[in-house]
């Protein structure tokens, strides 16, 4: 894993050395734009308009327009000592519990390691959070941007976990056309119910996957294999128009496999089994 941030967690008096690795990856396929007269990739240059020219990193301040036109300049440093990046602190300020928190505030996820100096400290701070079941609420600043964050145990792994400002979060009452008050159907309630229990299970992460990302990697073989792309057909849709029969097919849709058909199920089961053998093997 690569370091991506170096210094303390913060709690009262006690610091804490750390790394910080990212906790997660982007694994969307990336595709470069193409010319497609010569099959050449495109760049993207900085160009000033002004000077007609290319303009080199060392060149590059950040502005803020305040007006059309009218700019006022920041260099890095200056952001950086603004934001507090020269501390190098993961600063807690409070500790609270973790379903305080509702899942629209957080961002990103990361990993903290001791540092050479910080095991005993970490250690300490690990098992504490772990035996109160509690999370920090900090304030840090990475690559010159100020977050809260939330500071928890995943495993046996302090992560820290960005979190959205309260002024970030749009008001709910901005979203259009929602219902002022909800009026549903007692027995279509009731149903539904029923559909949200059939469907309730433990969140396993693993049965889930990326179908789009899959799909097109299959089509990128095909592609530079010289095979002619094949798409899946659309799956079958029903032509149910009201709320309660698209409720009552979708309850009659998660009924068990009845006894005399469960030993043919079985063999299907056993038959794909097989087959997912062989790919495995060839």
């Amino acid at each position: 894993m690569h370091t991506v941030w170096k210094g303390a967690i913060s709690f009262g008096l006690v610091h804490v050395p750390v790394k910080m690795f990212s906790a997660t990856e982007d694994k969307d396929i990336s595709m470069r734009y193409i010319h497609k007269e010569c099959i050449t990739p495109l760049n993207f240059v900085r160009k000033c308009l002004t000077c007609e020219r290319e303009v080199e990193w060392g060149e590059i301040a950040r502005g803020y327009e305040y007006e059309p036109g009218a700019f006022v300049l920041f260099e890095k440093e200056e952001l950086e000592k603004l934001s507090g990046e020269v501390t190098k602190e993961i600063k807690i300020l409070d500790f609270v519990q973790l379903t305080d928190i509702d899942p629209i505030y957080f961002q990103k996820t990361y990993y903290l390691a001791p540092n050479e100096t910080g095991a005993n400290a970490y250690s300490l701070l690990l098992e504490a959070m772990k035996q109160t079941g509690k999370i920090g609420i900090a304030k840090v600043s990475i690559r010159s941007k100020s977050s809260l964050a939330a500071v928890r145990v995943i495993d046996n792994c302090i992560a820290m976990e960005t979190i959205f400002y309260p002024d970030e979060i749009r008001a709910v009452d901005q979203v259009p056309n929602l219902p002022e008050q909800s009026k549903v159907n007692d027995k279509e309630l009731e149903m539904a119910k029923m559909l949200i229990e059939q469907l309730t299970t433990p969140f396993e992460p693993e049965k889930y996957k990326d179908d789009y990302r899959e799909a097109v990697l299959h089509a990128i073989e095909q592609k530079v294999s010289g095979q002619q792309v094949s798409v899946a057909p659309e799956p079958h849709k029903t032509n149910i128009i009201d709320l309660m029969s698209a409720l009552q097919a979708s309850l009659d849709s998660m009924k068990p496999i009845p006894e005399t058909d469960a030993p043919k199920a079985a063999k299907g089961k056993k038959s794909k089994a097989k087959e997912k053998v062989k790919e495995t093997v060839s």
